[in-house]
Formats: C-alpha cells, structure tokens, sequence
C-alpha cells in the first residue's frame, strides 16, 4: 500500500499544527484540502501560509515559483463533503476522545473506503479513538512536532487494530515529506512523552528537597549538552502544559509512581506561575529577565597535598591526571571507581550513594558528558555534594580539586546521584523499559529524542558510553535512598548488566 505525492489530503483543524501540516504536504506536492470548524479559520491559515511562504522566499529558502505552487494546492474548504477525494485525513483537533471519535465516525460515511485516516494526537489512545469505527484498521497516529514545518520526527503510532500495511504507508510518505519517522505502539505518552518525563521529574524532585536552585540545576543539564535546562524549558512550554501531560501519562499508567506529578509544579499552576506566557515561573520574564548566569568561572590550582592517588581509568580519569600535570601522585586504574583520594579524603564520581553514606571527609562529583581534556566548553557546571561530617579543610579543598580539573563546580545538597547523572539514568532506564515492552526499538528511541525534543543524544547512545552495570548500581542506590517505586529498574536494562 502506497500514498502517491500526488494524492489529495485533507487536514482538519486550522491552527499552528494542523496549518504546519497542511504546508508540508502542499509543499511535497500533494493537494490540500483545509477544514476548521470555525468560520473562516481555513481561509486565515491559507493567507498565513502564503505569508509563511514568501518569508522563505525572501530568505532564499525556497524558489518563488514553488512558493506560488504550494499556495496554489491550499484549497480551504465549508464542508467535509467537499474533500471527498482525499486519500489521506489528518485530523489535528482539540486533544478530547469524544471530539476525535465522532470526528472519524463522520469521516467514514465521507471519504473512500480505502481512505487512510491519521489523528495527529500526542497523548490519546490511538486504539481508543479507533473504537466504534467500521474499519478500525485504516486509523493511524501521525504525531507531529511544532514548528511542523521544522521538527524532523514523526511518530507513526499503531493501536491494536491499526493494519501494519497502513502504518507503513504513512512512515514512507512522512519520509517522502522530508521527515523522520518512527514506528510507535499506542501507549501512553508514545515516545517523546514517556521517555522525557524523567528530565523534567527529576530537576522537580531536586527542587522539591530544596538541594539547588532552579538555575544551578539549568546549568548542569546545559554542560551535558542539552540545548535548556529543564526549569527554562517547563516555563517555554508552559507549566499547565507540561503539568497536564505529567498527569495524563500518571493517569494512564495506572497511578504508576514512575510519573507522578510534582507538587512543585502544582502549586506552581495554582497560583498562575505558568512561566514565559504569564511573565513568571520558575524565572521572572519581565523587562527582558530570564534565566540569571551563574557567577563566572575561576580557574584553581590544585591545592597542596601530600599523597594524591588517581583512581580509574577512561577519559574522566585522563582529565583528571592532567590537573594533576608537573606534581607526584600515584594511579590506581583498577581500583573500581573514578575520582581522587588526597591525603585520606576522597572526592569521587556518583555511584548513586549519598557523600554522607560513604563517610566523613567524602565528596562526590556529578557525571560529566564531555570528560574529556577537550570535551566540553571551559568552565562547565558540574554539581558537588559533600558528607555532613567533613571537615572544613576538605570541604574548602574539593571544589578546587574540581576547578582545577576545569570545572565549574556548583554545590548542590547531598542527594542521591546528584543532577545529571541521576537525569540521563531515569532517560535511559525509561528508554530500556519502552523497547521492553514494544513501544518502539532502540534506533527509534535515540531519533525519537534528538528530533522530537533536541537531546543531545540518544538514551541508548548514552547507555554505550556509559555502563550498564554503573547505570543499574546508581538507580538501584536512588531506590535505596528513596524506597519507592519510581527507581526501579527496568527488566530489559537488567538484562544488559
């Protein structure tokens, strides 16, 4: 089964995604038939699109003559009747069951029988809107990402009587429209919604035991790749918007404690603190504010010591010993863990145990992703706890130990597996589960992250530059430390340590 470029789609609902949509297609060589409910709305969309257009056009990003093509294959349309032909329907509606089903029941008595029929949902059941259908088999999700016309990933979503031929035909012609798509089984949240719950649920939880501010916490997760922290990026998005998906994914999983809504968000959208769109949330937005800079970056000397001993081996262990470059230490590369032992005191990389679990004089270092010598840009924030029994001398010491290894080093409170590590863990242990149970492979999960949400990686490329036994011994640490459910780890990320 085949949708030819040439075939008539009809996209329903003429706001920001289902006019994204419409330009996608139109430009892709398809004739476009626009619906809205709303009087006139089809008509605004197409003069915005025509807008949209020659701004490419005048950008040099698209030839005028095929600026005026595209716009001309817009066709705004009063009825559905009037799109009978259409091979494809995409419905881009308000997310609501009821509204979507009785959509596609009408749809049925409209188009052709071999129609195919895509809801652009991002959290309803795709099985769930199928039901009731006379041909249940030909309804797909075609998840898209705002700005359509931009975001690359398509999430091609199958419910249980979704017909694999159809699935596939839509993955081939998304890909045919320039995009990327991934194969998805309707669970809740489908990809991008499941596995990124972890990066906003952790920095909530961190916030929750007070053990940073929000722009410390922003700063980590920015030096380990990630385009915004995670505080930033709720208030972008919205915190009644991200908030209500947190519930909906925690609802339909059966009150899972892996998605439990935060109180701090909460309490955040009861008292109108929704961020950029109110003027506040977790930062003020007035007056051109944002999110403050942290205090500039000071570069340290190591400090003086009698016996150093380097321990582990890799990149992190390779940063370190440079730091350690024109004085005496010894190397230890099979001592099990990464991080420095100095004069009995030790400052090392997070297994997930507190500081204070592992003793008096212990400081403990968050996971860098660019460890490198030259990985990563100068002075990267990079979180530090120390044991609530050291003594003053060490915790004066150990952040120099770090900035001297060209650090930004920002103390944080002694929780377990600090910021980042804790963060990707959650990524990839969510990642580890949704290949466990069909969701998506692991080539979808990593496209699914870089382009749905612009990660700087992949859970599972991650996961390869990391270690699986490390990752299962930290989450297994938080589950420890926190005695709950939410750590747990996954079967199918066990079965790799």
């Amino acid at each position: 089964m085949t949708i030819p470029t040439s075939a008539p789609v009809l996209v329903i609902g003429a706001g920001i995604m289902g006019a994204g949509i419409a330009q996608v297609a139109a430009q892709s060589g398809h004739p476009v038939f626009l619906f809205d409910t709303r009087e006139g709305a089809a008509a605004t969309a197409r003069d915005k699109l025509g807008a949209t257009l020659q701004s490419l056009v005048a950008k040099g990003r698209l030839e005028a003559a095929a600026a005026e093509a595209a716009l001309a294959r817009v066709q705004p349309v009063g009825t559905l009747a009037e799109a009978a032909s259409a091979a494809l329907v995409v419905e881009a509606i308000v997310e609501n069951l009821e509204a979507k089903r009785g959509l596609f029941r009408e749809l049925e008595g409209v188009v052709a029988q071999d129609a195919v029929l895509a809801t652009n949902t991002s959290s309803i059941s795709v099985t769930a809107i199928a039901n009731g259908l006379k041909h249940p088999g030909r309804l797909v999700g075609m998840h898209f990402f705002n700005p359509v016309p931009l975001m690359k990933l398509v999430e091609v979503v199958s419910g249980l009587a979704t017909d694999c031929a159809v699935a596939d035909a839509v993955f081939k012609l998304a890909r045919a429209w320039g995009k990327v798509p991934v194969h998805a089984r309707s669970t809740p949240g489908f990809i991008v919604n499941r596995i990124a719950r972890p990066y906003y649920a952790e920095t909530l939880q961190l916030l929750l035991e007070r053990a940073a501010e929000p722009a410390v916490l922003d700063a980590c997760l920015r030096a380990a790749g990630f385009r915004m922290g995670p505080c930033e990026l709720m208030d972008l998005i919205g915190h009644d918007t991200n908030f209500s998906v947190t519930c909906s994914v925690y609802e339909a999983n059966f009150q899972d404690k892996r998605y439990v809504p935060s109180l701090v968000q909460r309490e955040m959208v009861d008292g109108g603190l929704l961020g950029r769109k109110s003027g506040q949330g977790f930062y003020r937005y007035a007056e051109g504010a944002g999110v403050p800079a942290l205090t500039a970056f000071e570069p340290a000397a190591a400090p003086a010591a009698q016996e150093v001993v380097l321990h582990g081996q890799g990149p992190l262990a390779d940063r370190l010993a440079t730091a350690l470059s024109g004085r005496s230490f010894e190397r230890d590369a099979g001592s099990g863990w990464t991080g420095l032992s100095v004069d009995g005191a030790v400052l090392r990389l997070t297994d997930g145990r507190t500081a204070t679990a592992q003793g008096a004089d212990v400081a403990v270092f968050d996971l860098p992703l660019h460890p490198g010598p030259g990985g990563g840009e100068p002075g990267m924030a990079l979180a530090y706890a120390v044991s609530d029994r050291i003594s003053p001398a060490w915790a004066e010491a150990a952040p120099l130990w770090l900035r001297a290894a060209g650090f930004h080093a920002q103390k944080v409170a002694d929780a377990p597996g600090l910021v980042v590590a804790r963060t990707i863990a959650m990524l990839i242990n969510e990642a580890s589960d949704a290949v466990h149970q069909g969701v998506c492979d692991e080539a979808g999960a990593d496209a699914a992250m870089k382009l749905g949400v612009n990660y700087p990686a992949g859970p599972f490329e991650w996961l390869a530059r990391w270690d699986a036994a490390a990752v299962i011994d930290l989450l297994d640490a938080l589950d420890a430390s926190y005695r709950g459910e939410r750590y747990r780890v996954s079967p199918g990320l066990r079965r790799r340590g």
